[in-house]
């Protein structure tokens, strides 16, 4: 229990990050791009200024949700009109695609299934392009594109279901009063509410994400040229992470000691000497960030969705669920204090969240994909939860006549016992894709001698009384 209320506590920070980066890359490279952006009036400072903003506007609206009122409400009507009016506009995109014929719904359909055989070999549309390179460094490509397949992968599983929300839900069902009565009730408001519009939401989002960027080089980065034959202008943001990428190609040919030897001259030389087909692979797996969507979707939605109503819709969905997490970091530290859920204790809990804001002004890369590497540090944490709940759905202790019994306690016990194996796998496969074979196996050692410790120096707690 406590490891699942610490783990829980610990991606509430963790998952802060990627949110406040998107809500400052929606103000710095859609919103307001020419005064907090790279280029923008304010030059260097411009990050900080975003920064501030979300952190303001986000702890304000936490601080709303901790006194209530009628701000809480216009502030729920704004982001959900802000989000909803996205997610329409990206079906209307997703429906424009399928209508042109630019994608297929089979290929869509297909998207659903979960194949096995990507945690280990790149997808078909960069195979054929590995195929092509010199065979000495296939497996360079393969490797790098594999790697950030399964991170993912494993992103896409820990944000399906982090550890957090299986705190928030059960305990946010308690403090509304509802309990076993209000089962069909809690199914229905959890699908309606929360699993339908996420699946919609980032069904159409990845599809029109994929039309745009899946095995598409980035413009400008291998000397294209417009209808004018003139030369495509690269994004900005583009260029340095596309050269570490041919960089990285070097190193693999001539080894890390030599191309530390290298002087600028020669690296560029180098790179302008790669074969196309590498430097074509690079263009093709160089991370995006929304500026780039935004910009790609701009021919088929028209400047202003793409630049402000995309943007307002990021900042808004960046906003909402960042005033979750300060709120379930609350009501997660109350727990932890064993205090009711109010006061100066909750604010504190509250305020917790807040430091993930340091770790986008150092961030280099592209925002949006703070949501990969924080997310594969998230599914770590899950099995605390899964084995939590496997545990307690085998305490008559303390579900008392609640307990399962006969084939309904088989069925669940299979079935979360399955349900923790693919955390476990999940949590070991992060680890070990990080760390290594020997500091994954110290990780888990260590987890299993504190658990031993927890179990011998935890308190019992008190027993159920079945009511009469």
């Amino acid at each position: 229990g406590w490891g699942w209320l610490l783990a829980s506590m610990t991606a509430n920070v963790v998952w802060a990050i990627p949110q406040y980066a998107l809500g400052m890359a929606s103000l710095r490279q859609n919103l307001f791009e020419g005064i907090l952006g790279d280029g923008g009036a304010l030059g260097g400072a411009g990050i900080y200024v975003a920064a501030a903003i979300m952190l303001a506007i986000a702890l304000s609206a936490g601080m709303l949700y901790s006194v209530g009122g009628r701000g809480v409400k216009i502030f729920e009507i704004l982001v959900k009109c802000l989000v909803g009016a996205t997610v329409l506009c990206f079906i209307a995109v997703v429906a424009r695609l399928l209508f042109d014929g630019r994608i297929q719904f089979g290929e869509i359909l297909s998207g659903f299934l979960f194949r096995a055989r990507l945690l280990s070999e790149p997808v078909k549309a960069f195979s054929d392009r590995i195929a092509m390179v010199d065979g000495r460094f296939q497996e360079f490509w393969s490797s790098l594109i594999v790697g950030s397949q399964r991170d993912v992968m494993i992103s896409a599983g820990a944000t399906a279901v982090g550890i957090n929300m299986t705190f928030l839900l059960p305990y946010s069902m308690l403090r509304k009063g509802w309990d076993r009565d209000f089962r069909g009730l809690a199914i229905f408001d959890l699908s309606t509410g929360l699993f339908f519009p996420f699946l919609l939401a980032t069904t159409c989002v990845v599809i029109a994400a994929a039309s745009q960027f899946h095995g598409i080089a980035a413009p400008g980065l291998i000397g294209e040229l417009n209808e004018h034959g003139e030369p495509i202008v690269p994004a900005a943001n583009l260029v340095g992470p596309f050269n570490e990428l041919l960089e990285s190609r070097i190193k693999a040919e001539v080894g890390d000691e030599a191309f530390r030897a290298m002087t600028a001259e020669q690296i560029q030389a180098a790179k302008d000497a790669l074969p196309e087909a590498d430097r074509t692979i690079a263009a093709m797996i160089v991370k995006r960030d929304a500026f780039n969507l935004s910009a790609a979707l701009a021919p088929i939605t028209g400047d202003k969705f793409a630049r402000y109503v995309f943007g307002l819709g990021v900042m808004g969905m960046a906003l909402g669920a960042s005033t979750m997490l300060m709120l379930i970091n609350g009501l997660c530290f109350c727990a932890l204090l064993n205090v009711p859920a109010k006061g100066w204790q909750q604010r504190v809990g509250m305020l917790m969240p807040a430091v993930a804001i340091l770790i986008p002004l150092f961030w280099k890369g592209a925002f949006m994909w703070l949501a990969i590497p924080t997310s594969v540090f998230c599914m770590t944490l899950l099995p605390f939860a899964y084995l939590s709940f496997f545990l307690l759905m085998n305490q008559k202790r303390y579900l008392g006549k609640d307990a399962p019994r006969g084939g309904k306690l088989v069925l669940w016990n299979v079935l979360m016992a399955f349900s923790c194996v693919l955390a476990c796998i999940g949590a070991f496969w992060s680890i070990y894709s990080k760390l290594g074979l020997t500091r994954a196996l110290m990780v888990i050692g260590a987890f299993g001698v504190l658990l031993v410790i927890g179990h011998f120096f935890r308190k019992p707690g008190e027993p159920v009384t079945p009511e009469a």
